[in-house]
């Protein structure tokens, strides 16, 4: 049975090591004494066991583990990661049992259908008058139908793929998402690289002949992956100032820096966010976080007080109602358009039609009015239940995770798209203050439609692994609360297995 091989270890501050759930470890026999009688002759005879030829399983993966012996410290046994040591002093590999992978969560993948398939719909409903009056009426969808069949195929193919592999293009990934991101902000080079400037802010990028997209989009997933990687990495070493949070920020710091720049104050806060709660949920300290708390409150004041229209934004919110036909309008008719849908909504299409109430950008960041308006108060609440499971089958993916790295993966997706989520939704009943952001997989645009489906097919991939825990016998050590430790999962019982002889 071949082994899974990834060039990488993660760090712990007491083992320096992952540890791997005790369940898919070998466990040892034989009394304490008996191996202080027969230690030294068991070591001599003991050989490195060949892989026996099996049936193999369409859904199984083998487990390579270096067990510790007499002799062995904690800094030269390393499990989950591999290593084949040659004296046979330090150790022996021996091929564990084989970690079964299950089917996906199928709750999660009918949420993830569910909000996008509506949001085809949706976009369709809140466009397809105004193109039947200019031509073909499918023009209406088919460029959303289009990205959603993408993204349906880039879901399945994520889904079916080991999620650790994704660790080993993790700095590959945050790398081209600087790169896009700089190229948004740099001068126009015709006919290859064309910023698209649009409504106050450059946010759109245009390569060549190929259609423009968002780089934000691409940089949260790009940020995430690359998060959940050297968070799993460091271990204990979160937890203080110098080896965590510092590099934490200057990690974090220019990335946010350059959305900010974009301006684009919205995606800035999702990113922020869903980082620092992978942070906090790695094993960070709450206290430093609260510190920064201030720095993170002034350097937002700076972004709001420094551009204009966001000045704007921010007195709109102050009184959504004060100036309904000027800047407030927009804000004022997405209140209109949830308040005249009622309980059961005005029905699909009537948003366009004469009787109707047409909500400026309505396909794209005030997506949720027209469903208010056309679905009424029970679409509205069906779409925020729906994120509402995303978000609990996405935590319940993150603390049964195989490992640290897909329990962090999970919760920094999780996170992400909830954050956006809530505050697209919070913009439009005028809870937040107006910001251009599109709802997670509702809103019309093809590079937010396929990465956030791309993001759940990974989700459904650790979801593939997930590990029962709480029982004695198979709790993880490392996975456990306190001493600085990532918060993924529950008690923290110690497991005699990862404990090294006498």
């Amino acid at each position: 049975m071949e082994s899974l091989r990834f060039p990488w270890g993660d760090g712990d501050r007491e083992r320096d090591r992952e540890v791997a759930p005790s369940a898919f470890r070998p466990r040892t026999s034989g009394k304490r004494g008996d191996r202080g009688r027969n230690g030294g002759r068991a070591q001599a005879t003991r050989t490195v066991r060949a892989e026996t030829p099996r049936r193999r399983a369409a859904v199984s993966r083998s487990v390579r583990a270096t067990l510790p012996v007499k002799g062995a410290t904690h800094g030269s046994s390393r499990i989950g990661r591999e290593t084949v040591p040659h004296d046979p002093a330090v150790g022996r590999v021996v091929q564990g049992p084989q970690r079964e992978r299950h089917e996906p969560d199928y709750v999660l993948l009918a949420v993830a259908v569910a909000l996008a398939a509506l949001g085809i719909l949706m976009v369709y409903s809140s466009g397809g008058h105004q193109a039947a009056l200019h031509g073909n009426v499918f023009d209406a969808i088919a460029e959303q139908l289009g990205w959603g069949l993408l993204g349906a195929l880039v879901m399945v193919v994520m889904m079916r793929i080991d999620f650790r592999y994704w660790r080993t293009f993790s700095v590959l990934g945050m790398a081209v998402a600087v790169i896009l991101l700089l190229l948004v902000l740099g001068p126009r080079i015709p006919p290859l690289i064309n910023p698209v400037y649009n409504n106050g802010a450059t946010r759109w990028l245009q390569i060549g002949s190929l259609p423009s997209f968002q780089p934000t989009e691409i940089a949260k997933l790009a940020i995430v992956l690359f998060l959940a990687h050297w968070l799993a990495q460091r271990g204990g070493q979160v937890g203080s100032f110098r080896r965590g949070m510092l590099p934490f920020l200057l990690i974090l710091g220019p990335m946010a820096v350059l959305i900010v720049a974009e301006p684009d104050l919205g995606t800035t806060g999702v990113v922020v966010l869903a980082a620092f709660a992978m942070f906090f949920v790695a094993g960070g300290s709450l206290l430093q976080m609260l510190l920064l708390v201030p720095i993170g409150l002034a350097g937002v004041a700076a972004v709001i007080f420094k551009t204009n229209y966001m000045q704007t934004r921010l007195e709109v919110y102050q009184d959504p109602l004060g100036d309904p036909s000027g800047p407030g309008y927009q804000t004022f008719r997405g209140i209109q358009a949830l308040a005249q849908g009622g309980l059961t909504g005005t029905g699909l299409g009537q948003s366009q039609q004469p009787s109707g109430l047409t909500v400026p950008a309505a396909q794209n960041d005030f997506i949720f009015s027209v469903i208010g308006q056309e679905l009424g108060f029970i679409g509205a609440v069906l779409v925020i239940g729906l994120f509402l499971l995303l978000a609990w089958r996405g935590m319940r993916v993150a603390m049964n995770a195989p490992d640290t790295f897909g329990g962090l993966l999970a919760l920094g997706i999780t996170a992400w798209l909830t954050f956006q989520a809530l505050i697209n939704i919070g913009v439009v009943v005028s809870l937040i203050p107006m910001t251009g952001m599109p709802l997670p997989f509702l809103s019309k645009g093809g590079t937010s439609l396929v990465v956030v489906l791309a993001a759940v097919g990974i989700l459904l991939s650790i979801s593939r692994e997930t590990v029962t825990r709480g029982a004695d016998p198979h709790e993880d050590p490392h996975r456990s609360r306190g001493h600085r430790r990532p918060h993924l999962s529950g008690p923290g019982r110690r497991d005699p297995a990862a404990e090294t002889p006498a």
